[in-house]
């Protein structure tokens, strides 16, 4: 549990000895949630750090709660040209305008997903059938920048609008939101999300 004396514990090697990435690793990562609004905070986060090192958005996260009004999908959908600029110059999020245009593009394609179907929580969990999937990797190398299902994800949620949803960008999200379990098999997190994992069987019901 978070707050346990863990610095003995083996770790995936991305997140080194840096204590927010850690924090990151041991608490978020690779934990299944279906909660649309951390769904889609993930997702645009993923975007922006498209180019850059997850790290520089990790220390960011509050300012890009704080600029894009904490991933609300009505607020960010009604987002006018005056809004975008004043976005862009502000010193708390990477100012790329292109990234920060697909926030409110993203935020209205998920509004429309939502008033077409069942939303963005069952359009991204249907794709791995409500389960996260489990691997299995021995090594860092191993694990895969993009697979099939993130290419079929991408392709999908660019068909329904999205923007910044690239093969990578998407396997990243997955790895994020524990639509995969990714870490590695020795490091303690494995189990634990496998665990979560197991419990876990699709948006709005997840077992006790």
């Amino acid at each position: 549990m978070p707050g346990d004396d863990r610095n003995d514990r083996a770790r995936c090697p991305w997140c080194g000895d840096l204590s927010d990435y850690r924090a990151y690793h041991d608490e978020e990562w690779g934990v299944p949630t279906a909660d649309e609004a951390r769904l889609f905070e993930f997702l645009s986060l993923e975007g922006a750090q498209a180019g850059l090192s997850w790290l520089t958005i990790l220390r960011k996260r509050d300012g890009y709660r704080r600029v894009f009004q904490g991933f609300d999908l009505e607020r960010l959908a009604r987002w006018t040209g005056n809004d975008l600029a004043a976005a862009a110059a502000s010193k708390d999020i990477v100012r790329n305008r292109l990234k920060i245009r697909s926030v409110v593009t993203n935020a209205r394609a998920a509004i429309a997903l939502a008033e077409s179907g069942p939303g963005l929580a069952h359009f991204l969990w249907e794709r791995v059938d409500g389960k996260p999937v489990q691997n299995r990797w021995e090594r860092h190398v191993d694990v895969p920048a993009e697979t099939p299902l993130s290419q079929q994800l991408s392709r999908e949620l660019k068909r329904a609008g999205f923007t910044f949803v690239g093969p990578t960008i998407c396997y990243a999200f997955m790895q994020a939101v524990g639509m995969v379990n990714d870490h590695l098999v020795h490091c303690f997190r494995h189990e634990e999300c496998r665990q979560l994992g197991s419990r876990f069987t699709g948006p709005g019901r997840v077992a006790s």
